[in-house]
């Protein structure tokens, strides 16, 4: 299975950190997946948080197609 397909299908379920695609993946350019995905017209949100002096995104699949 394709990395864009792996985190099509776990984005369906729940939302997804780098850290999470890494540990599940072993992904390592999440962000790079997230931009093909949108660009095949996913509406995916990327919601930023703080943790332990650093910044992080988590992405939100909000529908499955535009």
């Amino acid at each position: 299975m394709s990395q864009v397909a792996q985190v099509y299908a776990h984005l369906k379920k729940a939302k997804l950190t780098s850290m999470q695609a890494f540990s599940k993946f072993q992904i390592t350019r999440l962000a790079d997946v997230i931009f093909k995905l949108r660009g095949q017209g996913y509406d995916i949100e990327t919601i930023m948080l703080d943790g332990n002096n650093t910044r992080y995104a988590q992405y939100k699949l909000n529908k499955a197609k535009k």
